[in-house]
């Protein structure tokens, strides 16, 4: 079955039964999350018989490890596609919107089925706790679940409800880990990594006020998530105070899939660094303005657009330049655009190799300049700063692969992700499985059942490996 017919048989059967009751239970919760720094207590399941369970251990490459419930996960991800669900099978759950708070509802009700302890930081990420044998700093795993507009069903859900069902699959087996466990579900991930750069403390305060792509600005929407904008370095975390963070996602590229091999070792993650370009002209009317007179900053902008391609394509290496945005103003037909704003962003493993590629960037911005009198303004707005991954998260993970028969392969990410935050104060490690056809951010991103599981399944040995390595 390819994925379009996948997405509409899957939808067709969803959309013809009721909500599963985990949703209703999410959906008509009342009793409130305790926020970090409330200094209220956790909430916890109330009589859940995971909290009861014996707790014993199993070593971590014992032939007898527990494996992840797979239907059980792919339920989950089939509810959680139903909030903000559209006609084409992709969804818009946009940070800060009304289908985030239903998704985030729903996940906080399968964190309290999973006997886990659920609170909030001051900047609205989820976090949801499983206490460990000794006192040791927590091991994390988690991603994100809001999405870009008209994105897929995977890209996050993958790694949030696969941290979850690590975390129940423990406590069903009563595996009782030396670190304490923490499930996070990171805020705006889409819209710049918001809630994972507040916790390693690279979030700038202007940014409070960038609007997401919700329409609220940031300040307004951790306040509708219930964090406290006011107070965001409560929620910063401190080097060392995590021993490690696991994340599993989809590849959103072919690679895997074209080569036939089910996991990726991931070495590092892109840096990524993003401007606004300005292009000042002068406004005049198109009728009456001859064409030697015109300072068209439009036709100036039009030209920045090679030069961000060219500067990256000269280059040896893996560099990647992009304009993904382009406004002109005052945007009438009759009007020489006066104003023009475009959006530059840059991404390398290297960020040298991501200054090199800036400093040709302006050198040509500097050319057009001249050429056609109209200034070029580049102000930088956004950094996210490249991340190797830990050496000793890579072997842990291909051995976790190795003891469940699968192939693997190291290869870095081109996308950014919430570990590329958290690298800044912890050492990470990230799994990916494949993306069939290498579709991503669309609603035919779809990686098939037997990855899915294949992955979690990883994702929880090679958790069970850095628990027993890692001090």
């Amino acid at each position: 079955m390819n994925r379009r017919r996948f997405s509409r048989a899957f939808l067709g059967a969803l959309g013809g039964s009721a909500l599963s009751p985990s949703i209703l239970s999410a959906l008509s919760a009342s009793s409130p999350i305790t926020r970090l720094g409330d200094g209220g207590p956790h909430q916890r399941p109330g009589s859940s018989a995971l909290a009861e369970a014996p707790h014993t251990f199993t070593h971590p490459r014992s032939p007898d490890l527990p494996r992840i419930n797979g239907p059980r996960l792919h339920e989950w991800l089939k509810d959680l596609s139903r909030f903000g669900r559209r006609p084409d099978g992709g969804v818009d759950r946009l940070a800060f919107s009304d289908a985030d708070l239903q998704a985030r509802a729903y996940v906080r009700s399968l964190m309290l089925e999973a006997a886990l302890e659920v609170r909030m930081d001051e900047a609205g990420n989820l976090l949801a706790r499983r206490p460990g044998r000794e006192s040791l700093p927590p091991l994390m795993l988690g991603s994100h679940i809001d999405s870009v507009p008209a994105g897929g069903n995977y890209d996050g859900p993958l790694g949030t409800l696969g941290a979850i069902e690590v975390a129940r699959t423990l406590a069903e087996a009563g595996v009782a880990t030396r670190h304490p466990l923490e499930v996070v579900v990171f805020v705006n991930e889409e819209g710049g990594k918001t809630g994972s750069r507040i916790m390693a403390g690279e979030f700038r305060p202007e940014e409070l006020e960038l609007v997401a792509a919700s329409g609220c600005t940031i300040r307004e929407g951790i306040l509708r998530l219930g964090g406290n904008p006011d107070a965001l370095h409560r929620a910063r975390r401190e080097p060392r105070s995590v021993a490690g963070f696991l994340e599993i996602h989809v590849e959103q590229g072919g690679g895997l899939e074209s080569e036939g091999i089910p996991i990726g070792v991931v070495e590092g993650i892109v840096g990524i660094r993003r401007w606004n370009a300005t292009v000042r002209g002068e406004a005049n009317h198109a009728g009456t303005t001859p064409m030697d007179q015109r300072k068209d900053a439009l036709l100036a902008g039009a030209e920045l657009v090679p030069v961000v391609n060219r500067a990256a394509a000269s280059l040896p290496g893996s560099q990647v330049a992009t304009v993904g945005r382009i406004q002109a103003l005052p945007g009438a037909p009759n009007v020489i655009p006066g104003e023009v704003h475009l959006s530059v962003e840059i991404r390398d493993m290297s960020m040298e190799g991501i200054q090199e590629v800036f400093r040709r960037v302006r050198l040509g911005a500097d050319a057009i300049e001249s050429a056609h009198g109209t200034p070029i303004a580049l102000e930088e707005f956004y950094e996210s700063a490249a991340a190797p991954t830990d050496e000793g998260f890579r072997t842990w993970v291909e051995e976790a692969a190795e003891g469940l028969g699968l192939a693997h392969r190291r290869m870095p990410s081109g996308a950014g992700h919430d570990a590329q935050a958290v690298a800044q104060f912890a050492p990470v490690g990230m799994i990916f499985i494949p993306s069939v056809g290498g579709i991503s951010h669309h609603p035919d991103e779809y990686s098939r059942p037997e990855d899915v599981e294949a992955g979690v399944n990883v994702l929880l040995r090679t958790l069970l490996l850095a628990d027993a390595g890692l001090s």
